[in-house]
């Protein structure tokens, strides 16, 4: 199985090192890219910009709360756009807003993932998105 992309959108250092750290102790061999921005991730998986030669991720990991533009505003624009819009995008955030929850259902999130605050739970955290993972791709093949 070749290396799993991952692009990984948050602005909160302490959350990028954690949920970094997490993701290296996952069973599947992955690369993760880090952005800190919606309009850098906008750009990204659209390819616009600076980014028009990048290459896409297999997975996104997507705070709501980011500066620029917010992750529901990103995750619209990932799946309003033909290159991306069946890329898998998991909310991973530190909010539990139902309002929140909901529009990211009705914008075709994958997951929607509260952050647990304690390094030891990202470990849960990690094992629901390897599985998700290993059940999507499993859908593929």
């Amino acid at each position: 199985m070749k290396k799993l992309q991952i692009l990984l959108v948050e602005d909160n250092e302490g959350d990028i090192l954690l949920t970094t750290e997490a993701l290296e102790s996952m069973k599947i061999e992955n690369e993760i890219s880090v952005l800190k921005t919606g309009k850098e991730a906008i750009e990204y998986m659209t390819q616009s910009g600076a980014y028009s030669d990048a290459e896409l991720p297999d997975l996104v990991l997507l705070d709501i709360n980011l500066p620029v533009k917010n992750g529901l505003e990103v995750l619209a624009a990932i799946k309003s756009n033909e290159k991306s819009k069946d890329i898998p995008v998991i909310m991973l955030t530190t909010s539990s807003s139902k309002t929140d929850q909901e529009a990211s259902h009705r914008l075709n999130a994958s997951l929607f993932i509260t952050k647990p605050i304690e390094m030891h739970k990202y470990v849960e955290v990690v094992n629901l998105i390897e599985n998700f993972w290993l059940n999507f791709n499993q859908r593929l093949n």
